[in-house]
């Protein structure tokens, strides 16, 4: 079995999917894939595809900023730019989940996957 790296984001401040929040995943300094949210705030491919994720330390950067500015919170009312996650995958033949549920105030995040 082999690992893939999937992620999607909600909006926990207007309670809807973050569509069109930009997405960047970086493993050390080198860019993995540069991507957005669809509609559904799922990237439209895995973020690494199955069966070429590999073990080590990654980091997955959110540009929250952006998205909550395109869609009407002004600058008085935002407080996070862009939200890095840095995790660790230790088992590639696992496949890894990382969401984010944001707000222009806050964020959770967890490990999903199998």
């Amino acid at each position: 079995m082999a690992g893939s790296l999937t992620t999607h984001v909600l909006d926990i401040a207007f309670g809807r999917p973050a569509a069109g929040m930009k997405i960047r995943l970086y493993r050390g300094t080198e860019l993995l894939a540069d991507t957005s949210t669809g509609a559904d705030g799922r990237t439209s491919e895995p973020l690494i595809a199955e069966g070429r994720l590999a073990a080590g330390e990654y980091r997955v950067e959110f540009d929250v900023g952006g998205y909550f500015a395109s869609c009407g919170c002004d600058d008085a009312r935002r407080f996070l730019d862009l939200v890095p996650i840095v995790f660790l995958v230790d088992d590639p033949s696992r496949s890894y989940h990382v969401p984010l549920l944001v707000s222009p105030w806050a964020y959770s995040t967890y490990r999903g996957g199998k």
